[in-house]
């Protein structure tokens, strides 16, 4: 109610100014629910980052029945977080998405196992079972595998992959001797649910080679022919990253901002000041430039998916600095 008593001030002062013209509007479609993985944008918004900027930012939060690419293609959003396994998998089948910035620089993509199983490094896989999350979010654990020559389809030679849901009942429950994590998330609900760290072992993507970039900002190529559309989206963009340096700065009251704004009563105080502190790992030493060799890594991981890979050419015009570049 805050945020739209502003916006209705905002407006009156303009008209009362003299000019009736309203901000720009973006509306801009999270990967996923809301917590602090997306605080950079909340906090855009409750500073006024985005207001000084003449912006009108409406977050939609996501979820497990949301999916950014169909809900950008669908004319629903003007800009989406997604991951680039993700968008450029919905490049290669014909949704025309470009990343337009990378306030992400690390992965936080992790395997999560149980210190009992004996695994101690990947060759201790074979013959063992892993939860991995699908939707899109299995690629770059297929690149892996691919890339250590251990088949997916069970086997002494083998791992047996069971599909996990975005939760880590399996490695709870014992049916999976690892399971998918991020650093933000899941892998403090293993450690909430009374497992000790000192009783697991994680391997980091980012550490294993095989790392993809998450939480891009993603646009529809067309768009971007536009310069209106490409002004309004380096504002927007400028006005993000002061929200992620924000964040960093204060993590803490970042968390109370992405808390505030969620409208299920989900997310924990708790939960949210750890994942924040985790978050701002991820973002630090970005800029929102994509770095293009962090692309071609990504790429490469993505081509090297073994019999089913993610792509199956080489992407061209995936991403864009035309937005970046225009930020003062």
């Amino acid at each position: 109610m805050k945020k739209l008593l502003l916006g209705a001030v905002a407006l009156a002062v303009g008209v009362a100014g003299g000019s009736a013209l309203a901000a720009d509007t973006v509306n801009l479609q999270l990967k996923w629910v809301t917590q602090a993985q997306f605080a950079g944008y909340y906090v855009a918004a409750d500073k006024g980052f985005y207001e000084a900027a003449d912006l009108d930012v409406n977050i939609k939060p996501g979820g497990p029945d949301i999916a950014p690419p169909q809900v950008i293609a669908g004319g629903g959003a003007d800009v989406i977080v997604d991951w680039m396994p993700s968008a450029l998998a919905s490049r290669e089948k014909g949704v025309p998405l470009v990343n337009i910035a990378q306030p992400f620089k690390t992965s936080g993509m992790m395997l999560t196992c149980r210190k009992e199983t004996g695994i101690t490094g990947p060759d201790d896989f074979k013959g063992k079972t892993l939860g991995v999350w699908f939707f899109g979010n299995e690629y770059p654990f297929l690149s892996w595998m691919s890339k250590l020559d251990i088949p997916t389809n069970g086997g002494a030679d083998g791992v047996s992959v069971l599909k996990q849901g975005f939760n880590v009942d399996p490695l709870l429950q014992k049916q999976a001797d690892c399971v998918s994590t991020m650093t933000y998330n899941e892998y403090w609900q293993v450690i909430d649910a009374g497992v000790p760290e000192d009783e697991l072992v994680v391997f980091k993507y980012e550490e294993q080679g095989v790392a993809t970039l998450e939480d891009g900002l993603y646009v529809l190529e067309d768009n971007l022919k536009d310069p209106a559309f490409v002004d309004k989206m380096a504002r927007f963009v400028s006005a993000s990253m002061k929200g992620w340096e924000w964040a960093r700065e204060h993590p803490e009251e970042a968390a109370m901002i992405v808390l505030e704004n969620d409208g299920t009563g989900a997310q924990t105080e708790k939960h949210q000041v750890r994942m924040m502190g985790e978050i701002n790992k991820l973002t630090a030493g970005s800029d929102g430039k994509l770095d293009p060799a962090d692309y071609e890594r990504t790429v490469a991981t993505l081509l090297g998916g073994g019999s089913d890979p993610v792509i199956t050419k080489q992407p061209e015009g995936a991403w864009s600095h035309a937005v970046v570049d225009m930020i003062k």
